[in-house]
């Protein structure tokens, strides 16, 4: 089985906004772990709750890999074959920077509604 079919990347399939980082993802990034809605994916099998899911973005693999918010595309960047994004990823894992990106995901997350991509936004 490829790297592909191991790691899980889940995300909201009902937000727009969601749908629209993911596309981006898949058009910037040499390496896109399987994608998921998480609406449409088998949770239990997966060790996730419908709670850990609807909450933030989740990354799931092999031997015990399990990361959510900030965390999840910070351990997805450092996957990447291009240094430049495995070192940013890198960083956003570290104090304090970790803490920043939690941040900003969190507030990107309360909001997205109103972010390009949303209903009734103007996509950049």
């Amino acid at each position: 089985m490829g790297r592909d079919n191991q790691i899980v990347l889940l995300f909201d399939g009902d937000c727009a906004f969601c749908q629209m980082c993911v596309n981006v993802g898949r058009k910037s990034l040499a390496y896109m772990p399987g994608v998921r809605a998480w609406q449409f994916a088998d949770l239990g099998a997966l060790g996730l709750t419908r709670g850990e899911a609807a909450a933030s973005v989740q990354l799931v693999g092999p031997n015990g890999l399990h990361a959510s918010g900030a965390r999840a595309i910070a351990v997805m960047l450092s996957l990447q074959p291009n240094p430049g994004w495995r070192t940013a990823g890198r960083i956003m894992l570290v104090p304090p920077v970790s803490w920043v990106a939690e941040t900003g995901y969190r507030l990107v997350s309360r909001y997205r509604h109103r972010l390009p991509g949303a209903p009734g936004t103007t996509a950049v």
